[in-house]
């Protein structure tokens, strides 16, 4: 009889492996655990998967475009609208055709509506192109689908000689094409001086 019990038990774990192995490939670096939920509570309002210090890669059409960092991240796939939750914030970066990062955003707080395919980034939300240009918000919105960028709230971008702001942005996803719907201000920089600095101290004319 036990040597019944350990062929079980030896045949019970290696039904687990491919499990595990699914698990692993889900995320590409999770530091702690992933908890996933059962199904006594409102499926609505309970996450049913989360998990802490995550680093993954997200893919398009078989090709990694997007790598993903989060303290935090709480998956809610039995709400009405369905969408991932990262109330600790997170940080993005996208890669070109040659794995090159092109654009990454930093904020302190995201939502990802999966079937709409668009990301809300709250809080001090930064980005910062190619060329090196930086762009500050408090709200941001990414379609995926239709690869653009775009806010209704006062936007600031700092270029290397430099600062604009206004009201109402829109831009494609790497940031290099882009528009302020409501220009209130130019600031000239002087290289010396930091631009928080200038940008506290003027109040900018129009721009025209």
């Amino acid at each position: 009889m036990k040597t019944e019990f350990r062929d079980n038990r030896f045949k019970n774990s290696i039904a687990v492996i491919p499990v595990i192995i699914a698990m692993l490939f889900l995320f590409t670096s999770c530091r702690k655990k992933v908890v996933l939920t059962d199904d006594i509570a409102d499926q609505k309002v309970i996450p049913q998967m989360q998990a802490d210090s995550i680093t993954t890669i997200i893919s398009d059409s078989g090709i990694i475009r997007y790598r993903l960092f989060a303290k935090k991240w709480k998956v809610y796939d039995k709400a009405d609208t369905p969408y991932w939750d990262f109330p600790e914030g997170l940080h993005f970066e996208r890669f070109d055709e040659e794995y090159n990062i092109d654009a990454q955003i930093d904020c302190r707080k995201a939502i990802y509506y999966q079937k709409m395919e668009i990301w809300k980034l709250n809080d001090s939300v930064r980005a910062i192109n190619l060329q090196g240009e930086q762009f500050e918000t408090e709200e941001l919105y990414w379609n995926q689908g239709t690869e653009r960028v775009y806010s209704d709230s006062a936007i600031r971008i700092i270029q290397e000689d430099k600062i604009i702001n206004g009201i109402g942005f829109n831009s494609n996803q790497t940031f290099t094409k882009y528009e302020i719907r409501n220009p209130y201000g130019i600031i000239p920089v002087d290289p010396e001086e930091e631009p928080d600095t200038v940008a506290a101290d003027s109040t900018a004319g129009n721009k025209d």
